[in-house]
């Protein structure tokens, strides 16, 4: 049963807490999976080289507007899916080449293994080669194990078939039909790029609406512009799956009763789950909320003194750039236990990569008639400003809510192109404690540039 100083379960973000400093330290990673953890491999970085290449696909069906006449002449998908992991394998696989061989690893083992507690700061390591399971102990854990998709409980689904954002971009070849199970961000992104790529795709949405996470007038304009692209079945329950040859045959419940909806593919895209519970977290004393996510303090200890977690295994935002924050905050604190600092999740942005794109930061303006807050809202189009006639956009804006009294912006919602980078201003002004004023007067704002569209935005805010 061999010791550790440090166990890091889990190689997304988890992986890079090691580095020079740690190196006299007698280290263990545990992976079950493919290094590199949800984000390099089935998440955001093949993702949104995927939605890419399907905005490139789709100009032609949007350039006739600017006069300009362009047809998609094919998509060629297996030099889509190889240019994507033709890149990311190999990182992949490099990372655990380097931790596995690399002198500066020399006190690290990796253990390529399912971990499971059986006790106290003791982790149980199963393989699947067949050799023999190891128990490891350590005075100090980190659990960095990520989350994986919710398959919902649908009579007939399993036998029928399906798929998960975990194997969907690996397909030897495009569907003529999909249907998606789900109306979040995984979703609204994989909904765009077969669509842009040629395929029909039905979205099947317990609700009535797309992206219900985002503020109401966000996901509002995004279902209607989906519903011009997909063929949206809204308030619909499926009931059963079944398979028909090559034909995959849903049964589904609505408002005007039920009805067979035949497909050639499904992707299962209703949300994630911590995995926590394939850890037994509880087994070494580390609790979990309702939700599955483990339960960590302002510095991302949990109950058991010792025992860390970040990422997506204890985040409810579930981002990548919030699990690397959280492992830096972590890292600190295994150096400096008597200097420790504490997490910063105050204003965490995101983002969704569909067509039209989303991002945001703060208070929805349903959050903030919530919580009672006061606040005014200013919205801003896209049409209305020079670089947006350029885009011929039409149905983009950026929604501002601040403290009437104060101007400190409270949340920024925008959707249209580009709004990943153009929401970015907005989330400095936040962080920095910048008031609306001062961040529209206090700089430059390049003429035409599309973050004019945030100046005009800030400076419409009806301020006391």
């Amino acid at each position: 049963m061999p010791h550790y100083d440090l166990v890091i379960v889990g190689t997304g973000s988890g992986n890079s807490i090691l580095d020079p400093r740690f190196a006299d330290l007698k280290t263990a990673i545990v992976e079950k999976g493919t290094f590199g953890g949800t984000c390099l491999n089935v998440g955001c970085i093949p993702t949104k080289m995927f939605v890419y290449a399907a905005d490139v696909a789709a100009t032609p069906s949007h350039s006739s507007r600017l006069g300009v006449d362009e047809e998609l002449n094919g998509v060629r998908w297996p030099e889509i899916r190889d240019r994507v992991f033709g890149r990311i394998d190999p990182i992949a696989a490099g990372g655990a080449e380097y931790r596995k061989n690399h002198e500066d690893n020399k006190n690290v083992d990796v253990y390529q293994g399912e971990g499971r507690f059986t006790g106290m700061k003791e982790l149980r390591v199963s393989f699947s080669d067949g050799r023999p399971d190891e128990v490891l102990t350590a005075d100090r854990f980190v659990l960095a194990a990520g989350g994986r998709p919710v398959v919902p409980d649908i009579p007939g689904l399993e036998e029928t078939g399906y798929h998960t954002s975990d194997s969907i971009m690996r397909l030897d070849a495009l569907p003529r039909r999909i249907t998606i199970l789900g109306g979040g961000y995984i979703a609204a992104e994989f909904a765009h790029v077969f669509a842009s790529f040629g395929v029909d795709v039905t979205v099947v949405l317990r609700s009535g609406a797309m992206v219900r996470g985002e503020d109401e007038d966000v996901s509002a304009r995004f279902t209607e512009l989906a519903a011009e692209r997909f063929d949206l079945r809204r308030d619909r329950k499926v009931v059963s799956a079944r398979r028909e040859g090559d034909t995959a045959v849903l049964e589904l419940e609505g408002p005007q009763g039920a009805e067979t909806l035949e497909t050639d593919l499904i992707l299962v895209a209703i949300g994630r789950r911590p995995n926590s519970d394939l850890l037994d977290v509880a087994a070494t004393g580390v609790t979990t909320k309702p939700s599955g996510h483990v339960v960590v303090d302002a510095h991302q200890e949990t109950v058991v003194p010792g025992i860390y977690a970040l990422g997506d295994i204890s985040s409810p935002y579930e981002l990548k750039h919030v699990a690397n924050h959280e492992s830096r905050v972590v890292q600190h604190n295994l150096l400096h236990p008597d200097d420790r600092m504490e997490a910063d999740h105050r204003f965490v942005p995101h983002a969704i990569f569909s067509s039209p794109q989303i991002a945001s930061v703060g208070l929805t303006e349903q959050d903030a008639r919530a919580q009672g807050v006061s606040y005014v809202v200013s919205k801003q189009d896209y049409a209305g400003i020079a670089y947006g006639w350029a885009m011929e956009d039409t149905t983009g804006f950026a929604k501002l809510l601040a403290d009437p009294a104060t101007g400190q912006l409270l949340g920024a919602h925008i959707i249209g192109p580009q709004a990943s980078s153009v929401i970015q201003p907005l989330i400095q002004g936040m962080s920095f404690g910048v008031d609306a004023r001062a961040l529209a007067r206090g700089q430059y704002w390049i003429h035409p540039a599309m973050p004019e569209l945030i100046e005009n935005a800030l400076l419409n805010l009806p301020l006391d």
